[in-house]
């Protein structure tokens, strides 16, 4: 590594421990313990530091025992027995040190994505009517399949299927050590091209659906004013314009600033339908003004591999050939049926892979 990269990296470090210090200082504040958002925020912010801090210290700590290798050198005389040892030392040490540095880089550029545990995944038909339909039921079975092999928890959001069996929109809720590092490559367009269960001719068509994923965002991530939002109840609506219920159960929430709107109908109890309403309009913010930042710090998008925008193209599914096909990183793979089926692991580790790779070029 360049001199000039490794100072740099370095004083970045520095600052990182120096502020993981301050929050562990703030920590034993008893004022802290009667603010519990507060208490929540510095323990969530300080785990995301350790990890890379942890392993800051255990760098300075081998360049202090290099440097005491490299003094014992110098100091050896004519001892050819104890200048070798510490020759061999001070290998072992060096070697460890740029083992560690790596590490530091790696845990650096991917420590945010690894700390979000949650995420909010909505998947929608785009163009081809019925047969979008039935591949947005398809995917939802594959990455329902990927998380429960990963050991996820799954939940179900909002479900509204067709008369075919497609279905028409799923958000769903997936939670689990690393989710958001695996799944938060999968927002944006999905192509597929297949013979439609409703092709009478054997013709091979072409349907899109959008999937969108969100890091779900706890309370002290987003602070939304009540005031901002409108809430409006009604009767939950079933096919035909007849009433699930007769109980006015089914929420909308209205951003007014953003002029996001969340619509809740999947329970037919209110409080229930309210608490995932505001899940989701919380995960949807926070993606919002994520964006919003990230754009105002031009080139910080740039880094990622996409943008997670639901109109951009990202990945192919042609099952005559068998093959799939990610976009971003001219990838194809020769496995469909796998795929479909939740084995997204190979698919996945070469995004991971890519993605690192441009982050520590940005780093």
């Amino acid at each position: 590594m360049a001199a000039e990269v490794l100072k740099g990296l370095t004083e970045k470090l520095e600052k990182l421990d120096e502020k993981s210090l301050e929050i562990a200082h703030q920590l034993e504040d008893p004022a802290v313990f009667s603010d519990p958002a507060k208490l929540v925020s510095l323990n969530r912010e300080l785990s995301k530091l350790m990890p890379v801090v942890g392993k800051f210290r255990d760098y300075k700590k081998c360049l202090s025992q290099l440097d005491q290798a490299h003094q014992m050198i110098q100091e050896s005389g004519g001892d050819p027995e104890m200048k070798a040892l510490a020759e061999q030392e001070a290998h072992s040490l060096q070697a460890r040190a740029e083992m560690l540095i790596e590490q530091i880089k790696d845990t650096l550029v991917m420590a945010d994505d690894a700390a979000i545990d949650s995420v909010i995944m909505e998947i929608r038909p785009g163009t081809g009517g019925e047969e979008a339909a039935l591949f947005v039921r398809d995917l939802y079975m594959m990455y329902t399949r990927y998380s429960e092999k990963q050991g996820w928890k799954v939940e179900v959001m909002e479900f509204a299927d067709t008369e075919m069996g497609g279905l028409r929109e799923v958000i769903m809720n997936i939670k689990g050590p690393g989710v958001w590092s695996h799944l938060g490559y999968e927002g944006g367009g999905h192509r597929v091209q297949r013979v439609p269960e409703t092709e009478s001719q054997g013709r091979v068509h072409t349907s899109a659906t959008t999937v969108a994923v969100l890091p779900e965002a706890e309370e002290v991530d987003v602070d939304i004013n009540p005031d901002d939002v409108i809430e409006n109840v009604s009767c939950a609506g079933g096919p035909g314009g007849q009433n699930v219920n007769k109980v006015a159960s089914a929420i909308r929430l209205e951003h007014v600033p953003t002029g996001i709107v969340v619509s809740m109908r999947d329970e037919r109890s209110q409080h229930k339908n309210r608490a995932k309403a505001w899940r989701i309009l919380r995960a949807r913010l926070y993606e919002h003004y994520k964006q919003k930042a990230d754009a105002e710090r031009s080139s910080a998008r740039k880094t990622m591999i996409g943008s997670g925008d639901r109109s951009q193209r990202i990945r192919t599914y042609n099952y005559p050939q068998n093959r799939v096909t990610d976009h971003r990183i001219n990838l194809s793979l020769y496995s469909l049926e796998r795929i479909m089926m939740g084995e997204l692991d190979e698919l996945i580790e070469a995004l991971q892979i890519h993605d690192k790779q441009q982050r520590l070029a940005n780093l």
